[in-house]
């Protein structure tokens, strides 16, 4: 007996199936797919992605970010977390989803997207506490929250408080004066391993409770 073997893919065959059905669908192409396809990037968070202790605080920032609680070492800390970022492929909006462990919810102080890479303290790109009630949030330990244009902060100002002024802001490169404005700047940070999340606490305002750098989901 011969035997024949099919080259029919999953995809060839579910194409077969929703057509017979009279279901329409999207060709890879159609501009209406950019809305509902995504750029996906993914971090297992840690407090040793901190690039230091709350100890370390400068004496200048420590009226403004001091602790308000005992903080603890980095290598003693059982928090941890994961942070997914989706962006559509049309550029147009992102959604972040995260999940927490070992973190009271009503200690969280900020949770925000900055940018730059490793062992460096960067300009806040997206700042979640504006866009939602966090201790509602997070009340499971959970929260999913949709950026878009107007969540992306083109500067920063650091708080009033500190004796001295700071204006930052996300560069489009390294050294040059353009900004990042747009969620298409936003995944090109991402793209090139500059883009982090960061969960501060009362405990650990600095620098941060823990950490996670964005890479692309293979």
């Amino acid at each position: 007996m011969r035997i024949v073997r099919s080259t029919l893919t999953v995809a060839a065959a579910l194409a077969t199936v929703t057509a017979a059905r009279g279901i329409p669908t999207a060709r890879a192409d159609d501009p209406a797919v950019g809305a509902t396809t995504y750029f996906t990037y993914e971090t297992f968070m840690s407090p040793a992605q901190e690039p230091g202790e709350e100890s370390e605080t400068p004496k200048a920032a420590q009226k403004v970010f001091g602790a308000t609680k005992p903080s603890t070492a980095r290598a003693r800390r059982a928090s941890r977390g994961f942070a997914r970022v989706r962006f559509q492929r049309d550029l147009a909006r992102a959604v972040l989803e995260l999940e927490l462990k070992g973190i009271d919810p009503l200690d969280i102080v900020a949770v925000q997207v900055q940018c730059g890479a490793p062992d460096g303290v960067g300009p806040s790109l997206v700042d979640v506490g504006k866009l939602l009630d966090l201790g509602k949030a997070l009340h499971g330990g959970k929260l999913s929250v949709q950026i878009g244009l107007d969540a992306v902060a083109t500067t920063q100002v650091w708080p009033a408080g500190l004796p001295f002024r700071i204006t930052e802001s996300c560069p489009v490169e390294p050294g040059t004066p353009a900004t990042v404005t747009t969620i298409a700047g936003m995944e090109r940070l991402a793209r090139r391993g500059l883009l982090y999340v960061n969960v501060r606490t009362k405990a650990h305002l600095f620098f941060g409770e823990i950490r996670g750098q964005l890479f692309i989901d293979q």
